[in-house]
């Protein structure tokens, strides 16, 4: 058994992706589909995203007995404990604090890529 949920993707991805799996509500899909095909299918998903959301959980064979893979999601991130896969959510203001980082690395870096070359 597989579920996706697809946000703000384009209506050709939705459209292709119901020629594999049942679309119950708009951007939820589910279906029972081997590996290969849900691959190829999360492959297509990715690629064609744009800047969307998507999310994909199937059975397999583990102590919880699904898997999960998210794409576009700035707020979630999934961690593995010992086996248990968890998902953490981040909320506005960390999210915030972790660009500002990000911004201050990307000057700092560049800062002493230019002293290096001095």
């Amino acid at each position: 058994m597989v579920v996706m949920v697809l946000e703000k993707v384009p209506r050709s991805l939705r459209g292709e992706l119901t020629r594999w799996l049942l679309e119950l509500d708009t951007g939820v899909f589910v279906g029972r589909i081997n590996a290969t095909v849900r691959e190829l299918l999360w492959a297509k998903v990715v690629e064609r995203a744009g800047d969307g959301r998507c999310a994909m959980a199937w059975r397999t064979n583990n102590e919880q007995g699904f898997a999960l893979r998210l794409h576009g999601y700035t707020d979630r991130i999934l961690r593995d404990f010992d086996g248990i896969l968890l998902v953490t959510v981040r909320n506005a203001e960390a999210i915030r604090k972790a660009q500002k980082l990000q911004r201050l690395n990307k000057g700092l870096r560049e800062d002493l890529d230019k002293s290096t070359l001095e």
